[in-house]
Order: structure tokens, then C-alpha cells, then sequence
């Protein structure tokens, strides 16, 4: 770890609605929410009224009746992401983007150039309102977590400084809902034993953590919550996974609208899998339930694919599994996941259906998709469904 707090946390504010209030005067101040069915992202005006995201647009305009709804502008957003991820690179050369509104900066090596941290974090922010016209928040920190909750703090259009002899009296008293990692469940889990603050998690020892939360989860918590976090900013790193999702909002939605969704899903990864060169060995299936409930299914191959038909098929059998769950809670979000991945030029073991001709049946479509659009080219069985949006992303 950095003996000094040269680690920067930088985080476009609300970014998709924040490039909706920047395109159309109009807009600013208003509450905006980007998403006609359901809530892909709202503005600062509309999270007061407890507008959140993956929310059906429905009960977002109960929540605030006054707010602006908008169409996503994909292709605007992606703009704008290189646009700021420029201004990055002209800050310092050791950029870890985590999504396409937020990345990881170093500025160690920077001192006798541009500065202190806080100056260059100054300076960042000003130059992505004047070159992108956009707010965005940093958090400057000895860790990439101590950064990340600093700059959550600070939202929005913040910046925090967090000394290295005051980390932990800025950590302890924030609620527990700032570690990585402590989603509902395993809030209310450390709640139900009275424990509410990052402090108290660290008087808790590793044994007694693993005994609340298991083995992972635990050791997990208690680095942190004594902010050990050794990882380095990493540049070019490819991803671990790759994945994406899709919410269906409140209503009751049928089983064919919800595999349709699945095989919608299952062709978007499998085709960024491909374009990436790469294979997979694990496919992940995530659920969202109606009462927020959150399940998690996976299944690991022997060998490696990125065919889009064998993917296709352990995901519906996946899903098969949760059915149950999903008749008698509701479903409001469904992802896919692929993990475990290896180069597409590893040799791996392939299913008969891979060795039969997957493979050109997969190239085929996609130099047809890639020619004439992502549309040209669909399943019989999603004839007349919404495809959703692509959501734009960092490349791998």
C-alpha cells in the first residue's frame, strides 16, 4: 500500500442523467429519469424523492410526480465516458476504469510535476466540468477502498481528502452498508447482532465475522473494516468476468417474457465474449426477487466455450432451478455472468454441438450483426420482444 494518500476514486455524478441536464438546459434542476420502462439511472432531484435505479418508471413517477422521463441516449453516454477517461489519461498513466463512469487513479509519481493529490484531484474535476461539462466526485485515499468510500462520501461534486493518520476515525463511525460487500442481507444479518457501524465490525474479531458471515464474507469485512486493502491501481488488466443484466420492473411478468429476456441476455455476452477472444468455464445466473431478495446460480464446465448455444442451455437449466423461488416471489431482475475465462486460443475439451459447427454458426451471426446493425440477425423466439439496451462499457 502507498504510504501517502495518493490513490483517487473519481465518479461522474448520476452520470446518465447528469448527460440528459447537460444536452438539454431545460432540464437543470428538474428531477430526470433516464428510462422509460424502468429506471436506468435519476438525477440528484429525483434520488430525494426516493427515485432509485432498476425501479419501475411507474412507481418512480408516484415517488415524484413532477419529474422529467426521458429516453436513454446510449451513444451519448459512451461519448461522454471517453470524453472524461481522456481527461484521465492527460492526469496520470495509471488509470483503472471499473465501469464507464468511474475509475481508479495513481498519482504517486506525480508530486514534483503537477502537485500534491488534493491539487490534482482539484484540478481533475475542473477540467472534466470545462472539457466534458460534467460533475464528477473524487475521493482521495491511501487504498482503493479508503478512496471509493471517500468519494462516496462526497457525492455529489465533492472531493475528500482522507489523511493516512486519520483513516480509520473517518471509517469506523460510517454504517456498515459502506464495505464492499455488505449488501442487504448481510446488513441485516450484522444489524440482527447490533452491530451498525464499521467501528464495531472491527471490534469484532476475523473468528467471530466468519462465524456470522463464512469464511470468505468475514475475512472479507474484517481487512477492511481495518482498511487493508494491498491492491494496486492496475492498468490493461482484462476482465474477470463478463456480464449483464437486465431489471423487469414490478409488474408480473410471464415465463416466456422472462426467457426471452434470458436468451436476449445469453446472446449479448456470448457475442462480447467472442469479440474479446476469449472463453468461459463458468456461467453465472443472478436474480432479483420481488421482496428484493437476491439469489445466485452457477454452474462450472470442464471445458472452455464462448458458443453461444451451449451457454444458452446451462442458463435456462438454471433458471429451471429457481423457478419455484421465482413463482412464488416475483422476479424483478435477471443477469448472466460469465467467469472463469481463459483465451480462445488455450485448447480446451468442446461439446459435440461445439466440434459440429457452434463455432461458424456463431461467426456467421455475428459478421452479419456486425455488418448490418445488432438487429439484422434474431432468435424465432424473440420475434415481437423488446431487446433492451445495450448498455455501453469499458472495452476488455
Amino acid at each position: 500500500m502507498s504510504e501517502g494518500a495518493t490513490i483517487l476514486h473519481a465518479d461522474l455524478d448520476a452520470f446518465y442523467a447528469s448527460v440528459e441536464q447537460r444536452d438539454d438546459p431545460r432540464l437543470r434542476g428538474r428531477p430526470v429519469i433516464v428510462g422509460m420502462g424502468v429506471v436506468l439511472a435519476a438525477s440528484y432531484e429525483a434520488k430525494a424523492f426516493g427515485v432509485r435505479t432498476a425501479m419501475s418508471s411507474g412507481w418512480a413517477r408516484q415517488l415524484c410526480p413532477g419529474a422529467v422521463v426521458v429516453e436513454p441516449r446510449m451513444a451519448a453516454y459512451s461519448e461522454a465516458s471517453k470524453a472524461v477517461f481522456e481527461v484521465f489519461a492527460d492526469t496520470t498513466p495509471l488509470v483503472e476504469g471499473l465501469s464507464i463512469d468511474e475509475a481508479f487513479l495513481d498519482v504517486g509519481g506525480l508530486g514534483r510535476l503537477r502537485g500534491p493529490p488534493a491539487d490534482i484531484a482539484s484540478r481533475l474535476r475542473r477540467e472534466v466540468r470545462e472539457r466534458v461539462g460534467l460533475a464528477i466526485t473524487v475521493g482521495v485515499a491511501r487504498t482503493k477502498f479508503l478512496a471509493k468510500v471517500a468519494s462516496g462520501v462526497a457525492k455529489p461534486d465533492g472531493l475528500l481528502v482522507v489523511p493516512p493518520d486519520r483513516e480509520l476515525e473517518f471509517l469506523h463511525p460510517l454504517p456498515v452498508s459502506r464495505l464492499w460487500g455488505v449488501g442487504p442481507v448481510t446488513a441485516r444479518k450484522l444489524h440482527d447482532r447490533g452491530i451498525a457501524t464499521v467501528g464495531e465490525v472491527a471490534q469484532l474479531g476475523e473468528t467471530a465475522l466468519i462465524s456470522i458471515l463464512g469464511r470468505g464474507s468475514g475475512r472479507h469485512l474484517h481487512a477492511l473494516a481495518h482498511n487493508h486493502d494491498p491492491r494496486p491501481v492496475h492498468v490493461g488488466r482484462r476482465r474477470r468476468s463478463i456480464g449483464a443484466q437486465r431489471a423487469l420492473g414490478r409488474a408480473t411478468t410471464s415465463a416466456d417474457t422472462i426467457d426471452a429476456t434470458l436468451v436476449t441476455l445469453v446472446d449479448r455476452v456470448a457475442r462480447r465474449l467472442r469479440v474479446a477472444a476469449r472463453e468461459c468455464r463458468t456461467v453465472m445466473l443472478r436474480l432479483r426477487y420481488d421482496d428484493f431478495l437476491r439469489a445466485t446460480r452457477s454452474h462450472t464446465m470442464a471445458f472452455a466455450t464462448a458458443h453461444t448455444r451451449t451457454i444458452l442451455t446451462i442458463a435456462r437449466a438454471l433458471l429451471d432451478e429457481a423457478a419455484p423461488m421465482i413463482d412464488g416471489h416475483g422476479l424483478t431482475l435477471i443477469g448472466i455472468s460469465l467467469a472463469n475465462l481463459d483465451d480462445d486460443d488455450v485448447m480446451q475439451l468442446t461439446l459435440p454441438f461445439d466440434r459440429a459447427g457452434g463455432a461458424a454458426l456463431d461467426a456467421a451471426v455475428d459478421n452479419v450483426r456486425e455488418r448490418y446493425g445488432s438487429t439484422a440477425v434474431t432468435r424465432a423466439v424473440l420475434l415481437g420482444q423488446n431487446p433492451g439496451l445495450t448498455v455501453p462499457l469499458l472495452p476488455d
